[in-house]
């Protein structure tokens, strides 16, 4: 009988054990799964961080090259006018001087032909003369 206590003790004592150990294995495996969940989630909260940073410095990058496409477009139009402006200055001069040309053209051609007019009296004149002396000595 005391054997039998003895065992039963024992199996109880054994039964014990077994249900603290279980109970000490499911908190043990909680508490890992609590970790891993814990793990994971930070995981998680430091991907998304970097992914928020990502997209934050990609619309900086993206505004950034924005402005310098603005920027840019600005310098190439200003660019564009001034080469504009100047063709046009040198488009007037190039008239400017051609109108003096054409008024000195105009000029030299209207003194050549008062010249002409007056070498052509002249000699008319002269013949006139010649032909009157020749008149005049004949008669």
């Amino acid at each position: 009988m005391r054997d039998q206590k003895n065992r039963e003790a024992k199996e109880a004592k054994r039964k014990e054990n077994r249900i603290e150990e279980e109970a000490a294995q499911l908190a043990r495996g909680q508490a890992r799964r609590q970790t891993a969940l814990a793990r994971e989630q930070a995981i998680q909260k430091a991907q998304a961080a970097r992914e928020a940073k990502r997209k934050e410095k990609l619309i900086e990058e993206e505004a950034a090259q924005l402005a310098r496409g603005q920027a840019r477009r600005q310098t190439d139009l200003a660019r564009e006018q001034a080469i504009q402006k100047e063709q046009s200055a040198k488009e007037a001069k190039r008239k400017e001087k051609l109108i003096e040309e054409e008024a000195a053209q105009l000029a030299r051609e209207q003194a050549r032909r008062k010249i002409d007019l007056a070498r052509e009296q002249a000699i008319a004149e002269d013949q006139e003369a010649r032909s009157r002396e020749s008149t005049t000595r004949v008669s």
